[in-house]
């Protein structure tokens, strides 16, 4: 059994304090993971415009967001100029590269991608995506080996500009296993690697707001169900505020047999001539506000499911 850890990291905070504290217990437990930065302008004050979305505010109220990110987080773009993250913590950035693991891409300007992409035509897309590219090799000298979307927001330009610019998998949805992203009659062949697992912010409150009973359940969840998943958790949340409950939660893991990898590891053990097709569609799940990209079953992709857990 293999859990793929998949850090996102959305705000200069998250960089400058919760990746190094990633690191370090990671490293210190000898764990896999892999790291998707933001680099461009932290604008993280305008996901005030997200209020009337479904669930926005019950969020902001369970999850403690000026806790967990900050006054100064929350005022950039809005009274306070965003600041450069790829210019400003470029050096922490390769830090975590240099330390052996993986590194991809996140979103340029992860407010403007998370609340735009999905309504945006084709050149608002292909704009965003090369300046994300170009941010990112400003950085770490080239192109990156995954990407994983802001928000798990996406639209069919995007999933072709993946393919395109020959990424050989992503995680930009959420679903249940690995699969080659369908629209209409044609299949992209960048493999998508979703989230399988709730994270963090969406289960504190509704599973109670103790988060090691919370992270107890979890740990549960995927010991019952045997099968491999993976996981995303936050800079801003896990590498901060909740480092404690999550190094408590990797040794339980480890302890009880299971792998802990990065992305890229997860991907070069899968049979993917074997992976289906499956539609994405925009959906919600429990905890997360708003729409986002969700793996649609196939009756093909969920006989071969239940194939592989039956294995």
């Amino acid at each position: 059994m293999r859990i793929a850890l998949k850090v996102d990291v959305d705000t200069l905070r998250g960089t400058r304090i919760g990746v190094p504290g990633l690191r370090s217990l990671f490293l210190e437990i000898g764990v896999g993971a892999t790291f998707l930065f933001s680099v461009g302008p932290d604008h993280t004050g305008r996901a005030i415009r997200r209020v009337f979305r479904p669930g926005f505010a019950g969020k902001v109220r369970r999850t403690s967001i000026v806790q967990n990110y900050g006054i100064r987080t929350l005022l950039y773009g809005v009274l306070l100029p965003g600041p450069d993250i790829g210019r400003r913590m470029g050096e922490e950035m390769r830090r975590v590269r240099d330390a052996g693991f993986e590194v991809g891409l996140h979103a340029y300007d992860h407010c403007r991608w998370q609340d735009g992409v999905t309504r945006a035509d084709a050149a608002w897309t292909q704009r965003e995506f090369t300046r994300a590219l170009r941010a990112y090799a400003a950085v770490f000298g080239t192109r990156p080996s995954t990407v994983g979307a802001a928000g798990w927001q996406m639209n069919e330009t995007a999933f072709a500009l993946e393919e395109e610019y020959g990424l050989a998998y992503a995680s930009d949805t959420r679903g249940r296993f690995p699969f080659y992203p369908r629209f209409d009659s044609r299949v992209f062949r960048c493999l998508q690697i979703p989230t399988t697992l709730p994270t963090l912010d969406e289960l504190i409150g509704r599973e109670g707001d103790e988060v090691d009973s919370i992270l107890d359940r979890l740990f549960e969840k995927t010991l019952a169900e045997a099968r491999d998943q993976v996981w995303t958790l936050h800079a801003e949340l896990e590498g901060i505020r909740y480092r404690p409950q999550l190094k408590r939660l990797l040794l339980r893991w480890r302890e009880a047999g299971v792998d802990l990898v990065d992305l890229g590891t997860f991907y070069r053990g899968l049979d993917r001539a074997s992976c289906p097709a499956c539609r994405v569609r925009q959906g919600s799940i429990p905890g997360r506000s708003g729409f986002l990209a969700l793996q649609e079953d196939s009756p093909d992709a969920a006989r071969r499911d239940k194939a592989g857990r039956a294995a």
